[in-house]
């Protein structure tokens, strides 16, 4: 081996274990890899996500010994903030640096009884929906189990002096949404680990019921995460047949409805809720047509399931508009008398840009998207030459 070779590999090694996104699992491992019992990885871990201390030297249960190995072979770190902006209805957007020209945004959401984290999972999103900025921004890379873990981390810790309760501090994020920036199911490898350690109770400690995950309908890992670790699960649905969801979700060409429907099916068995949850973004003169609620009135029999009505955040890439209270109260009606479950989704975060479909972030983009924009089908034709 070369001297340079030699130095790389050294460099290499000597770079510090970022502990954030590491399961306890593998933390014993880590820790045994360096002389310490398994317990060591229970307190290190209810240090650094339960308490939210990144600094060795106050984890005051450790031994000094270890203390000073932590300093030299590990850290926790997480990615830095770029902006903090707070909308007039408490909603909270974070923008963080995940290096090389990116930055991804997550949102708190406080609500009377809990507090909802938007967590992103990527940097850019390759699936481009027609209805979502994130998209329009293309792709870049996946973030690392540690990036997506960091998300909640530094939420805790920034939201920690802002949510104290009249007798002892409780967390402020209760519940944890994968719909950031970023198809979830398509970073795969990094998204499991992740979870794992928000449902660990010597980490976060959420249960399943609490930890959502909101895919476009990636069929294959769907069936995987059902497996491995069947969370909570969202489809984002936003049309009820495949001419029109072609359209507006590109991925529905290689995974069509009914491969969609019964991979939904299929993680049922093992979801912790009986149902799934399709979300349904309101698009005037679309998808919003009381032909298209009939439709979805079909699909609820096929699959159990509640819609969640999205109004619409237009941005001007999109060429979109939102559907009028009256349509969307009109389609909600049909839907009801049906028997079907339906929720339209409260508007929070629009003035700060932190609204559904409107994460954007700063983004390298790998992709061309602009370009691939430039080819698809006008607006126009999806109002007129589609049901």
């Amino acid at each position: 081996m070369s001297l340079s070779s030699a130095s790389a590999v050294t460099e290499v090694l000597s770079v510090p274990q970022n502990l954030l996104g590491m399961s306890v699992p593998q933390l014993v491992q880590w820790c045994a890899g360096h002389g310490e019992k398994a317990f060591r990885a229970k307190q290190l871990s209810k240090w650094v996500h339960q308490q939210g201390v990144s600094s060795f030297d106050e984890m005051t249960d450790l031994a000094k010994s270890f203390r000073a190995s932590l300093k030299e072979k590990a850290c926790v770190q997480a990615p830095a903030i770029v902006s903090d902006h707070q909308s007039r209805d408490g909603t909270r957007k974070w923008l963080f640096d995940v290096g090389n020209g990116n930055a991804v945004e997550t949102v708190f959401i406080p609500e009377a009884r809990r507090g909802t984290l938007c967590v992103s999972s990527q940097a850019g999103c390759a699936v481009n929906c027609r209805f979502c900025s994130t998209g329009k921004q293309g792709f870049s890379r996946n973030l690392t189990s540690s990036e997506i873990v960091a998300q909640l981390w530094q939420a805790n810790v920034l939201l920690k002096d802002t949510h104290k309760r009249a007798e002892q501090q409780e967390r402020a994020v209760t519940n944890v949404v994968m719909m950031g920036m970023g198809e979830p199911l398509l970073n795969y490898d990094a998204l499991v680990p992740a979870l794992q350690l928000m449902l660990d109770d010597a980490a976060y400690g959420l249960s399943r019921r609490r930890v959502t995950v909101s895919t476009s309908g990636v069929v294959p890992f769907m069936d995987r995460l059902s497996q491995d670790c069947p969370v909570a699960l969202a489809v984002s649905l936003h049309a009820p047949n495949d001419a029109l969801r072609d359209h507006l979700v590109p991925l529905n060409k290689k995974y069509p409805l009914s491969d969609l429907l019964d991979a939904c099916l299929r993680y049922l068995k093992f979801a912790p809720r009986d149902f799934i949850t399709f979300e349904y973004v309101m698009l005037k003169g679309v998808n919003d047509k009381p032909e298209h609620a009939r439709e979805l009135v079909e699909i609820s029999k096929r699959v159990p399931c509640k819609f969640n009505l999205i109004p619409f955040n237009p941005f001007p890439e999109s060429g979109l508009l939102k559907s009028t209270q009256p349509v969307i109260a009109a389609f909600v009606d049909i839907l009801a008398e049906a028997g079907v479950v339906t929720t339209v989704r409260k508007t929070r975060g629009d003035d700060i840009d932190a609204a559904c479909g409107q994460l954007a972030g700063e983004v390298m983009d790998r992709t061309r998207v602009q370009e691939r924009m430039a080819k698809t089908v006008p607006v126009s034709v999806l109002k007129t030459g589609l049901k």
